[in-house]
């Protein structure tokens, strides 16, 4: 899928912009405070159905106005033009069209547009809490595994009762057996989905990593189920039941899942600059890219935030090349023109938006 074209309306400072001729590589260059990564937001919320920088909508929508739009059209490998469209309202509502028709399910707009994200907040994928991790792994199975939502939407509905007679500490014996029976079915097959991804995403991340960062020392990723390897969820279940009911909730299980990347047996946000983590950041989203563009045929469109912030020039180039071999959409940003230009110099397929006061200028 490629973005063709953007409308924008009342984002922040961007009051009414329109992307035309937009290209595979995209560069937004402006000074501080112009605009750019405001761009990149619209996008986000074209293909998220929310922004990348909070939840509020009072923050999204420009100052004095009632809502905010986005619309787009993509361009599937089969030559199909699909229309997108998002709007959101001070008062919280969402709307959501695709080809001109609303919808629902905010997975429609992430069928069509799948997106990665690099920006200050992918830290998180190393810094923050587990959720996010899980966040990052649940995309990558989405994408390339169509079991996983409906069995997913399962498991969540068979943990919320589950989770509901614990709290109430109003299921018999009988009951809690057979929920408990069926979330343990559904969280099995779930840890199957995200390890069969797994070991399909790991070695990718090592290779590209040995790109980004050679020498850095003995790399590993691990993933961890959210329970003891050596019993089956049902085992675990049963094993954690008794602390379960006087804790309320379910303690074992896919939700507790984490990813972890290691260096020397040590978590790389202990022993990794700030610029070498955002390199390890941009590992993990290279990876699951190139890895949904070989088994699943799709690729995905990269909003890099700032790029070479945190990065020397030698690394900054290490990423445009990857990007480049990946041959993804990328829409990307930059304060002076020439520290990313010059990376995709004679490329044709190179796009340059001047962003400044809110307004967009092709170059």
């Amino acid at each position: 899928m490629a973005l063709e074209q953007l409308n924008i309306h009342h984002i922040r400072n961007l009051r009414s912009v329109s992307l035309r001729d937009i290209g595979r590589i995209n560069v937004c260059f402006g000074e501080n405070g112009s605009g750019k990564t405001s761009i990149l937001e619209a996008i986000h919320l074209l293909g998220m159905a929310r922004s990348f920088r909070g939840t509020s909508a009072k923050t999204l929508i420009t100052h004095g106005e009632n809502d905010c739009v986005v619309q787009g059209a993509v361009r599937a490998k089969s030559g199909a033009r699909v229309t997108l469209g998002v709007q959101r309202r001070l008062d919280g509502e969402v709307t959501l069209r695709v080809q001109g028709q609303s919808v629902r399910a905010v997975s429609q707009l992430v069928d069509q547009l799948p997106l990665q994200v690099v920006n200050a907040e992918s830290f998180a994928l190393l810094t923050g809490t587990p959720a996010a991790r899980r966040q990052y792994l649940n995309w990558g199975v989405f994408h390339v595994e169509h079991r996983f939502f409906p069995e997913w939407q399962r498991f969540q509905r068979c943990i919320k009762q589950r989770n509901s007679g614990l709290r109430r500490d109003k299921l018999g014996d009988r009951e809690i057996t057979a929920w408990t029976r069926e979330l343990a079915q559904s969280g099995q097959q779930l840890n199957l989905f995200r390890q069969a991804y797994f070991s399909e995403l790991a070695p990718r991340f090592r290779a590209i990593l040995d790109r980004l960062l050679p020498h850095l020392g003995e790399l590993e990723l691990r993933l961890r189920q959210g329970w003891d390897r050596r019993l089956t969820y049902e085992e675990a279940l049963e094993a954690t039941l008794a602390s379960d009911r006087e804790k309320g909730f379910t303690q074992v299980g896919p939700q507790r899942a984490d990813l972890k990347v290691m260096i020397d047996g040590r978590a790389a946000e202990d022993v990794l600059s700030r610029g070498q983590q955002k390199l390890v950041v941009c590992g993990l989203k290279l990876a699951q890219g190139q890895l949904m563009q070989e088994t699943a045929a799709r690729q995905c469109t990269y909003l890099v935030d700032d790029l070479p912030s945190e990065l020397d020039a030698q690394h900054c180039q290490r990423v445009c090349e990857e990007l480049d071999a990946l041959g993804a959409q990328v829409f990307i940003t930059c304060v002076e023109q020439g520290s990313l230009a010059n990376r995709w110099s004679g490329k044709a397929d190179l796009a340059m938006f001047h962003v400044e006061h809110g307004e967009v200028g092709a170059q």
